[in-house]
């Protein structure tokens, strides 16, 4: 009884987050991951993994990397500041985030008590006046180039000050939300406090570097109401555009680029700069859009995102392609050699792209979040919880190394803004799956495990869905209101499922195929409508109505628009919303000089004892050989395998791709 006591309070409290604090909102709100059951087992494997390893890992991490001995020090106002960047204090943050996320759905006492004796050791940290920094609190030493002398004298370039208060006030909402206890959220809204004394009009003004304190001051308000909150985040966007910034140089570091800062955000509509700051600015915008109204930061948000599906993705759902700076590189510049793609930039896509269609109602967004989920993100964790990619490489070979190429997964970074980064989104995959809008019923991850919606007429509806997805097509979806009752189920039909690699013509795939995707209630055919990319069913539902939807599962050639100059003459293989790579370990140790002709058909097959359980793609087609002794080159027949993008890097080194060449029209000749 007490644990449904509990689990009842979470939920309420998620669901109060969205509507307490404000008249205006999304017009469609997520169903919180904590009112989401799964039993899906591609899903719960990797929550639990995330449970069990992944944030015991991290808190380890931090404590033997010195990380928590900053927030000693800094408590005892002595002391050098033993890790590497001012920033990794979020580490700590994060990952606290991260595990709140999962005591809200698996209680278990003794995390929950040494989550109360961090929150002491970081309130210990804390000034009297709010301000809470550890690198600031004892000497400085070598951090002071980064930080300054003074508070915030280098917020706009890298002391990073507010980015680190923007993951406290995350961490704070998520802890309150999981436990009911306001122990950190005392914390954060102390530190929120004192910034409302020094910034906005007529006080000091600044554009933070490295954004996210946006995103938190709007959590922040939605759990307290308090308007200053809000009214403080929108302050440090408009903040943008207003320092003076060199217009003709054409470096980034000079001319606010990076920083998102070269112009007003209401005029900007090129995704440009570091991507993780990109994805938390654009992610408050949006937020800022929806809650206040604000039509020029609404046209900003479709103008950015339009720009970055359009000519800054690429096909795992990654994006930032430079790694000179972690950052957008100009249109069509992606490429796959040295391709950066950091996983934080991933989760920022994701984070994005959910308020997109919170905010519009369209299946686009929600299809650029599955590709990025399913693939670039997730990638950037290793199948044992443990292991980590900075950056989602596109290929690696064995004949080119590149400084930001990462051949293998390693348990911890100097900068481990990643890992911990994980240890956050994975818990809250499952407030994805689900959203509503008064009687419209939305279903966008099909993801096994059941939920309960509350119609305009208090009636509920308890959703069931039980499928074998991503490997299977074949969904069933459970639809048991508690009496009959007339609304809409909107059931997502994905963009590849349309014949549709990605929204826009950045991909697109080699053969057309639109045929109508069947939908079955009660096994027998229904009509439907299509909206904004959702199969619209209307009728009045009877009790245990089951709807049955049949997705295309053919394996797909993906091609790139002609811009893509990297990817000329190639073709990718995706698989529902899957991508799929080859690594040389199936491929007689090199996937550099594999050709796939388009003729080629591919026989998928599940391998349940590879990597955890895997559908690959198995044929027969041509690689190319280098014989240096006779200085001659060949073809020959070999077995090709393909296995999903997501897996590769789990089993040692290896050659890696994802584009394929299927028409040899020159050779290379490369000399060492």
């Amino acid at each position: 009884m007490e644990k449904m006591k509990k689990l009842l309070f979470i939920s309420c409290t998620f669901s109060i987050l969205s509507s307490v604090a404000q008249q205006k909102d999304y017009p469609i709100h997520a169903i919180p991951f904590t009112a989401v059951k799964l039993t899906d087992q591609f899903w719960s494997s990797r929550i639990e993994t995330n449970r069990t390893v992944t944030i015991p890992a991290s808190f380890e991490q931090c404590r033997i990397t010195g990380r928590m001995k900053n927030f000693e020090m800094a408590a005892a106002k002595s002391g050098t500041f033993c890790t590497a960047y001012p920033f990794d204090d979020t580490d700590i943050y994060k990952t606290l985030e991260g595990a709140s996320y999962s005591l809200a759905t698996h209680p278990d006492k003794k995390l929950e008590l040494y989550l109360d004796s961090l929150i002491v050791l970081i309130g210990n940290a804390q000034e009297s006046d709010g301000y809470l920094f550890t690198p600031r609190a004892m000497n400085p030493g070598k951090m002071a180039s980064w930080i300054g002398s003074k508070r915030w004298e280098k917020e706009h370039d890298n002391s990073h000050e507010l980015y680190n208060a923007g993951h406290l006030y995350e961490a704070a909402v998520a802890h309150y939300m999981a436990t009911g206890k306001k122990s950190l959220l005392n914390i954060a809204l102390k530190n929120a406090d004192l910034l409302l004394t020094v910034f906005g009009p007529g006080k000091m003004q600044v554009a933070p570097g490295h954004e996210i304190v946006e995103m938190g001051l709007v959590k922040l308000y939605r759990v307290t109401g308090k308007k200053d909150y809000l009214e403080l985040a929108k302050f440090f966007i408009e903040q943008r555009g207003e320092r003076k910034y060199n217009p003709k140089s054409k470096n980034p570091w000079e001319n606010g680029n990076y920083w998102q800062a070269h112009k007003p955000v209401a005029q900007q509509d090129e995704a440009t700069g570091h991507a993780v700051r990109a994805m938390y600015l654009y992610a408050a915008v949006t937020d800022i859009a929806a809650i206040t109204g604000d039509t020029a930061y609404l046209r900003a948000a479709d103008n950015l995102w339009e720009n970055m599906v359009s000519k800054k993705l690429y096909l795992h759902g990654g994006i930032g392609a430079i790694g000179d700076g972690e950052r957008f590189g100009e249109n069509y510049e992606l490429p796959n050699l040295t391709a950066y793609a950091e996983t934080c930039a991933a989760i920022g896509n994701v984070y994005w792209n959910h308020r997109m269609f919170l905010l519009h109602g369209d299946a686009k967004y929600i299809d650029i979040l599955e590709k990025t989920l399913y693939n670039g993100l997730i990638s950037g964790v290793g199948l044992d919880g443990k292991s980590f990619f900075y950056t989602n490489a596109m290929q690696i070979r064995n004949s080119f190394t590149h400084k930001d190429q990462e051949r293998e997964r390693v348990g911890w970074f100097t900068c481990s803004c990643c890992p911990t980064n994980v240890t956050r989104v994975i818990p809250s995959i499952p407030g994805y799956i689900y959203a509503q809008k008064g009687n419209d019923l939305y279903i966008n991850l099909f993801i096994s495990g059941n939920t309960s919606f509350v119609l305009d007429n208090k009636n509920s509806v308890e959703i069931n869905q039980l499928n074998n997805y991503p490997w299977e097509g074949d969904l069933k979806i459970s639809v048991d209101p508690k009496k009959a009752a007339a609304f809409n189920l909107l059931v997502r039909i994905p963009g590849w499922a349309r014949g549709e690699a990605i929204p826009g013509n950045l991909y697109h795939f080699s053969t057309s195929d639109n045929k109508k995707i069947i939908i079955k209630v009660n096994g027998k055919e229904t009509d439907y409508t299509i909206d904004k990319g959702y199969a619209v069913i209307k009728k009045t539902w009877q009790k245990k109505d089951l709807v049955e939807v049949s997705l295309p599962m053919e394996v797909k050639q993906v091609m790139s628009d002609t811009s893509l100059k990297d990817d000329a003459g190639k073709l990718a293989l995706q698989r529902g919303p899957i991508l799929y790579c080859a690594e040389g370990l199936d491929n007689e140790g090199k996937t550099s000089n594999i050709i796939l002709a388009q003729s080629l058909s591919f026989a998928p097959r599940y391998e349940p004892g590879l990597l955890n359980g895997i559908v690959t793609l198995n044929s027969n087609t041509s690689s190319i050989i280098v014989d240096e002794k006779n200085n001659a080159v060949s073809t020959r027949s070999i077995s090709f395998k393909a296995i999903p993008y997501y897996s590769w890097a789990n089993r040692g080194k290896s050659e890696m791709t994802i584009w394929f060449p299927y028409l040899v029209k020159d050779v290379d000749l490369i000399t060492k």
